[in-house]
């Protein structure tokens, strides 16, 4: 197939398991997700992680694409948010010098600390969920899920409308901030979550 086929053809046939089509779809947005990776300036390493990983979510839920125009946008934003997936692990290495006082001692102290409190914020978070009432505690447990969940299984196994989904997991992370298990932890203790 040509990569000049509208995505309304191109989609539906990848779906279908045409090569072809899956070899066109690459071919075009190949260089948008290239220029992503650049403008995050990741290692080629690291580039090459993000973009093989983005036509991996694609084969996964490609299937899931209702409008195969949204397919540029889909892959823009998963291209974007594996880049920032990768700077935050990055962000988490810390080169040290040995000469310096503390060396490896000073930096397991750290780990040790961070571990601690991101295990402390895991508790709080369990103990907020008990307070939620059972249909919004399992919204957000399936939005969390790993491998994620589609919306439509959600809206099926909850027996509620899919475009309900949003507007209920938006009042079910504001009812989870007012807690009294998450009072007292920051601004917005679950900005994280879903």
């Amino acid at each position: 197939m040509d990569t000049t086929e509208p995505l309304a053809k191109l989609v539906p046939a990848a779906r279908e398991g045409d090569a072809h089509a899956w070899d066109a779809i690459v071919d075009r947005f190949l260089p948008l997700v290239g220029a992503i990776i650049r403008r995050h300036r990741l290692s080629e390493a690291d580039g090459d992680d993000v973009s093989q990983t983005v036509w991996l979510r694609l084969v996964e839920h490609l299937g899931a694409l209702r409008e195969p125009d949204a397919l540029p946008g889909w892959i823009r934003t998963t291209t974007r948010n594996e880049c920032l997936r990768v700077l935050a692990a990055r962000g988490r290495m810390r080169p040290i010098d040995p000469l310096e006082g503390g060396g490896l001692d000073a930096v397991a102290h750290d780990v040790a600390d961070e571990e601690l409190l991101a295990a402390e914020r895991r508790h709080a978070l369990r103990e907020a969920l008990v307070e939620l009432p059972a249909g919004r505690r399992d919204l957000l447990l399936l939005l969390l899920a790993d491998p994620p969940v589609g919306y439509e299984e959600i809206s099926a196994r909850l027996g509620i409308p899919i475009g309900s989904i949003g507007p209920t997991r938006a009042r079910a992370l504001d009812q989870l901030r007012r807690t009294s298990a998450l009072r007292g932890l920051g601004p917005d203790p679950v900005g994280g979550v879903v």
